[in-house]
């Protein structure tokens, strides 16, 4: 160890934004500098209280549901979708809707759509009362009945047992959706997987690095949001593991001396919709505590990124071309 303290802090990479809340994030603050303020945005754009916090102070007003926005107002979409009816409710009050649903959240709306289109009975493996889940059953609710884990499965029931597929949230721990689809296929041999993963690249890569280094930490941190539920899963993905410990914080500051009293090693993380500057503040914090020694742990390098929304490139083309 180079500073001779014998404290170390094992960095996972990949951590923070993923490709689809970047470009969240992205519409909300092009919007902002084309439309001018107030922007209005329909829920938490992303999970994350410090990127609602920033907006909010650039101009961005986060509302619960489009009745709250004034009529011709522009709205923007959260990353984790809507039902079909929000869409429907915008129309009626003449609000510009700007999307800017995930891709990857698009597309379980679609194998939905598709699936409840053939009469399928669609279990969707996910937690009750989430955005993201809330949305995907609005596209078919009369076909979509939801999993919340291992222990529904017992509950399940299906008009045909040979026309039933499972499809997931985005964000869930991947170690306890398969379990989950292990119980159901036992119970439903016929059990379809959706066409690809539906658990997104983002979230399996995080918890993969994260399960890597656990078992080396005496405590895990996780810099996130409390209703952010793929940070969530990072804690309980990093115990499972073999961490001995594990914490969920929104700053630094939440960090308690307590948890690192006896701490040689220390894992940090943090969840797809967290700035890295929230993580470099957490390393200035442990090296002000002695974990001056920094080993980054990579287990993928992600490259992907998403478009921005195409209403909102449209007008940022014709905003280009009348300035020239």
């Amino acid at each position: 160890m180079t500073s001779g303290t014998g404290k170390r802090v094992l960095l996972a990479k990949p951590r923070g934004y993923c490709a689809g809340v970047d470009r969240a994030v992205q519409t909300v603050e092009e919007a902002l500098k084309l439309y001018g303020a107030p922007i209005y945005v329909r829920k938490q754009i992303v999970h994350n209280k410090h990127v609602v916090q920033t907006l909010e102070a650039k101009g961005a007003i986060f509302v619960e549901e489009n009745e709250e926005v004034p009529e011709g107002a522009t709205v923007i979409f959260s990353a984790h979708g809507v039902a079909p009816e929000v869409h429907e409710q915008a129309k009626e009050r003449s609000l510009k809707a700007i999307d800017a649903t995930c891709p990857l959240v698009t597309k379980v709306h679609h194998e939905a759509k598709r699936f409840a289109a053939e009469d399928y009975d669609i279990l969707l493996i996910g937690h009750e009362g989430h955005e993201e889940v809330i949305g995907t059953s609005g596209e078919a609710p009369e076909h979509i009945q939801l999993v919340e884990g291992p222990e529904d499965v017992d509950r399940v029931t299906v008009r045909d047992p040979n026309k039933v597929v499972w499809l997931s949230q985005t964000t869930l721990s991947v170690d306890e959706t398969m379990e989950t689809v292990a119980r159901l296929k036992k119970r439903l041999p016929m059990l379809q997987s959706p066409p690809s993963d539906d658990i997104c690249y983002a979230t399996s890569n995080r918890q993969h690095v994260v399960k890597e280094i656990a078992a080396e930490c005496d405590v895990m941190i996780v810099v996130g949001s409390r209703n952010s539920s793929n940070s969530v899963r990072l804690v309980e993905v990093a115990l499972d593991a073999g961490a001995r410990a594990g914490h969920l914080v929104d700053f630094a500051h939440e960090i308690d001396d307590a948890w690192l009293a006896d701490a040689r090693t220390v894992g940090l993380t943090s969840g797809a919709s967290v700035p890295e500057e929230l993580v470099q503040e957490v390393l200035t914090h442990l090296a002000q505590r002695g974990f001056t020694d920094v080993e980054e742990v990579v287990t993928a390098n992600e490259r992907l990124t998403f478009s921005l929304p195409q209403e909102l490139r449209r007008d940022m083309k014709a905003a280009e071309a009348a300035r020239s």
